[in-house]
Formats: C-alpha cells, structure tokens, sequence
C-alpha cells in the first residue's frame, strides 16, 4: 500500500474495504454510530464487542494503525468533558487516591470516552477508505440534499487550501524570528491569523463571484 494520500485523511490502498462502495461505507458507519451511542450506559461488555469489529475492519482495511492514531487528537474535547465529569456529577461518592469522586460520574464518562474513541475511530476509518469525491457521490446516491453535499465539498477543498496558506504563513513569520511560545509574539499570531480569515474570505468571494459567471446556480434541482 501506498504512502500517498488523496486529501486530509485519505489512504490509498487496495483492500475490500477500499474497493467497497462508498454509500455502503456510509450507511454501515452510521448504522454503527448509531448502535455505539444507544448502547446502555451502565454495560460495559457491549463496547468490548464493539472494539473488536471495529478492530478487525482497520486489520482489513491495511490502514497503518500509527496513522488513524495521530489523528485521534481531534478526541480531545471527549476527553477533558470525560474527566470533569467525576468531579462535578452528583450522587454517591467513592474515594479514589485520596479524591472524592461520583460513582455515577465515573460511569458516565467511562460510557462517553467508549463512544467518543469508537465514534471517532469509524469516522477516521471511513475517510481513511473513501476519496472524497466517491464520499460525496455516495451521499448523492443516499440522496441527501444536493445543496448539503456541495457545501461538503466546498468545505473539505478549502479545508486543504486554507490549510496549505496557513503553512506558507507560519514559514514566513519563522523566519522573521517568529517564537510561537512568546508572549510578546502572540499579537503578531493574532494579526496573521485575522489577515488568514480575511484572504479566505476574499478567495470565497472571487470563487463565487467566478461561478456565477459560468452559469452556476446553487438551488438549481440536481439528479
């Protein structure tokens, strides 16, 4: 399998799951989302069978482990909410090294870090087996609202073009001596980015602006 990538997420390769259409992709993940999220709080061995058949679809997609790893940062919000629960639920109590915690809030975040790695482990798998463009043709094929599914599009082609401007920014201000660590530094890091959110927006307008001169027309009825 190939190190290329086809966008932010991508991995190219020739697994069963690569080859699988992307609608089925799609509706499998959510259907496994969907039974994550409505599995009881208080059972835990349910998740165990979970991790396993998600386990065994990243063994047979061949995606690098290491891969969809680093990109379970994006967890983090689950994480911190998981561990501020303990401290803040009510109900009884139980002491853990010296530290009153809720039982019921043990529970609930125990739940919510299952559901939340789970949720955010299929997710990553499903962009990691599908090119966004066989992505967005499958929610047409699930009809989803063509609108919605330009508007993804949109946002996923100039998530890697803000993306790549950002990079070129941060090289520039570095080699001016830019320490991102510096408090004295950080109204530099605040005026690059507001110049950022401002050429997005301008390239945003000159794209569209673009477009509608080509005969676009975005509630026009799509098949």
């Amino acid at each position: 399998m190939g190190a290329e990538h086809g966008h932010l997420l991508h991995v190219h390769g020739h697994s069963s799951l690569h080859r699988m259409s992307a609608h089925h992709k799609v509706l499998l993940a959510v259907a496994f989302v969907l039974i994550v999220v409505a599995t009881p709080t208080g059972v835990f061995w349910p998740y165990a069978v979970h991790a396993a058949l998600l386990l065994g679809a990243v063994a047979l997609s061949r995606v690098p482990p290491a891969y969809l790893a680093r990109r379970m940062v994006v967890e983090v919000p689950f994480v911190v909410f998981a561990l501020w629960l303990p401290f803040v639920a009510t109900g009884p109590r139980v002491t853990v090294a010296g530290v009153s915690l809720s039982e019921a809030g043990l529970t609930a975040a125990a739940a919510l870090l299952a559901k939340g790695t789970l949720g955010v482990l299929a997710a990553l798998l499903l962009g990691a087996t599908t090119e966004v463009r066989d992505l967005l043709d499958g929610l047409r094929r699930l009809r989803m609202p063509a609108t919605l599914v330009e508007i993804m599009g949109f946002m996923v082609r100039y998530l890697e073009v803000v993306g790549g401007e950002l990079r070129r920014m941060r090289v520039a201000l570095l080699s001016r001596g830019f320490d991102p660590r510096s408090p004295r530094h950080w109204p530099v890091l605040a005026r690059a980015l507001g110049a950022l959110f401002v050429r997005s927006y301008e390239r945003g307008e000159r794209v569209h602006l673009a477009m509608v001169s080509r005969g676009y027309q975005p509630n026009a009825s799509r098949r």
